[in-house]
C-alpha cells in the first residue's frame, strides 16, 4: 500500500503541496491527476525518496522509501525519461540494473519479451523511439518483481497497441495483488486503466474517490430566463453549480428535481440536458476552479 499523510513541501515560503493525503491500495490502479505545477511531481518525488517533505509522510508498505530494506524489490518506478545510457543496448541496460539491484540476469530476457523489446534488445537505446524507451523504463521498474509500481506519464510516446499493452500489464499486476500509482495527461486513456482517482490542483487534493463514483455522477446543462435565480435555487438545495458562460452546469440534482425547482421559482427553462461526466470533464472543472 502507498500512504500519503498530510504531506507538505515548502519552497521559499510557498507550499508546492499542502496537507496532501490519499492512499493507493493493493489490487487497484490509482490515477494521480494534476496540471503542470499542481504538486503531482513533487508528491511522487517525495514518495520515491528524491526529495524530503517539510512535514507529513509518504510511505510504501508503512515505511519511507529510504527505509525500505530492498527498495527495488518493493517498489518499481518510472519517473524520468532518458535514464539509460544512449550507447548501451536495451539488454545491457537491464543487465546493469539487474546487477545493481541484486536481481538475477535470467529475468532480463523474459522482461524484454514481456515489454515487446526482444527484437530491439541489442539495439542502442539512443536509437530507440520514445515509446521504446517507455517500454524499457517499465521493464526496469519490473526487474525486482516489486508489488508496488509508481509510474509517472508511462504512456508518453506509446501508439494504440502500446496503450493496450500497458493497460493489460497494469491489470495483470493488480490482479496478482500489486499496487499501482500512475499519472498521465492522457485522461481518456487513463479512464480505461484506473480504479481510483486522486485529483490535485494548486498543491491540494480536490478529489479522491473510486472512478465509478466520480464518473457515475450526472451533470445537467440548464439554460433559463433568470440564471442568477436558478443558481441561487439550485445551490440552496445542495447542488454544485458552475457556468460555461451560456448555461448553468449543475451536479447533485436529477433533471426532474431541477425542472420542479425552476417551476416553483417561476423561471422559464429553455434548455435542460443531462449527460454522464467523463474523467476529463471532472478534472478540468476542478482544475479550472482553482
Amino acid at each position: 500500500m502507498i500512504e500519503i499523510r498530510e504531506l507538505t513541501k515548502t519552497y521559499g515560503g510557498v507550499d508546492a503541496v499542502h496537507d496532501v493525503t490519499f492512499t493507493a491500495s493493493p489490487g487497484r490502479v490509482t490515477g494521480l491527476l494534476g496540471l503542470n505545477g499542481s504538486g503531482k511531481s513533487t508528491t511522487l518525488r517525495i514518495l520515491l525518496g528524491l526529495s524530503r517533505p517539510t512535514r507529513g509522510a509518504a510511505l510504501i508498505n508503512g515505511r519511507r522509501y529510504r527505509d525500505l530494506k530492498q527498495p527495488l524489490r518493493e517498489a518499481g518506478a518510472v519517473l524520468e525519461q532518458g535514464l539509460s545510457h544512449p550507447g548501451q543496448s536495451g539488454r545491457s541496460h537491464l543487465i546493469t540494473q539487474a546487477l545493481l539491484s541484486g536481481t538475477s540476469r535470467k529475468r532480463v530476457d523474459d522482461l524484454l519479451e514481456y515489454v515487446g523489446l526482444s527484437e530491439a534488445a541489442h539495439k542502442r537505446t539512443g536509437e530507440y523511439s520514445l515509446g521504446m524507451r517507455q517500454r524499457l523504463a517499465v521493464a526496469t521498474a519490473l526487474l525486482g518483481e516489486p508489488p508496488v509500481l509508481v509510474l509517472d506519464e508511462p504512456a508518453n510516446g506509446l501508439d494504440p497497441s502500446g496503450m493496450a499493452w500497458l493497460r493489460g500489464l497494469l491489470r495483470d499486476h493488480v490482479a496478482a495483488g500489486g499496487t499501482v500509482l500512475i499519472s498521465s495527461h492522457l485522461l481518456g486513456e487513463l479512464e480505461l486503466m484506473v480504479d481510483d482517482v486522486v485529483i490535485i490542483a494548486d498543491g491540494r487534493i480536490q478529489a479522491a474517490a473510486p472512478l465509478a463514483e466520480l464518473t457515475g455522477m450526472t451533470q445537467l446543462r440548464v439554460r433559463g430566463g433568470d440564471h442568477q435565480l436558478l443558481f441561487d435555487t439550485f445551490t440552496e438545495h445542495g447542488a454544485t453549480v458552475t457556468s460555461d458562460g451560456d448555461a448553468l452546469l449543475v451536479t447533485g440534482l436529477t433533471p426532474e428535481q431541477a425542472g420542479d425547482m425552476a417551476l416553483h421559482a417561476q423561471v422559464p427553462i429553455y434548455e435542460l440536458v443531462a449527460y454522464t461526466q467523463h474523467l476529463e470533464d471532472i478534472f478540468l472543472s476542478m482544475a479550472e476552479a482553482q
